[in-house]
């Protein structure tokens, strides 16, 4: 029968959790003993029902940790970053490193190491975006944007056309709305140039 090496911490949770099963401690106590909410105590009660003290013990126990892999290791996964994944965030190469070199690791572990490397910027020191976000114009008709979007738009009763669209910056209102046969500055000049169009908002021609 193999021996259970258990550490003082889960040696603690499992004379708690042997006072909570013979109901020697409540819910809420044993939570305050072990400090964990109540769901947790729970969840712990239902493993340690099941499985025993085998519940207790950390899964983790026994596996090599990321702080262990070898500096051989280090170096070959990140001459493969450099190589293939450059662009690629820490999570993503991670996922890549292991479906195509079969090379597995925390992506904890590769973003510090990437850092390291140059080949990566966390968000904290990234520079800001030098494209700050424009406000709206706080009047209408200070700002008139326009654009063509080509569509189907009488389906299979008329041919593809595009459909030239005037909207106000400040209201998003929409002042003029056109169909022609295609996208061209000469159907703009004209949508321009039609009389009224400054009176007649969301006016379709």
């Amino acid at each position: 029968m193999a021996v259970i090496q258990m550490s003082r911490r889960e040696l603690t949770r499992l004379r708690v959790l042997i006072d909570l099963s013979d109901d020697r401690l409540t819910v809420e106590a044993a939570g305050r003993l072990l400090g964990l909410g109540r769901r947790q105590v729970y969840r712990l009660r239902r493993a340690f029902a099941v499985e025993g003290p085998t519940a207790l013990v950390s899964r983790k126990r026994g596996r090599a940790g990321n702080h262990q892999h070898g500096e051989t290791f280090r170096r070959t996964v990140l001459s493969l970053v450099r190589e293939h994944y450059r662009d690629f965030g820490p999570t993503l190469a991670v996922e890549k490193l292991a479906a195509r070199h079969g090379l597995r690791l925390g992506v904890e572990t590769l973003r510090q190491w990437m850092i390291g490397d140059g080949l990566w910027v966390d968000r904290r020191h990234r520079l800001p975006s030098p494209h700050q976000p424009r406000r709206r114009r706080e009047c209408l008709g200070e700002l008139v944007q326009i654009d063509g979007s080509e569509h189907a738009w009488f389906e299979d009763r008329g041919p593809t056309c595009t459909l030239l669209a005037f909207v106000d910056d400040a209201t998003s209102r929409l002042m003029v709305l056109r169909f022609v046969a295609s996208e061209s500055a000469f159907d703009y000049f004209r949508a321009t140039c039609l009389p009224g169009n400054t009176r007649q908002a969301g006016r379709v021609l």
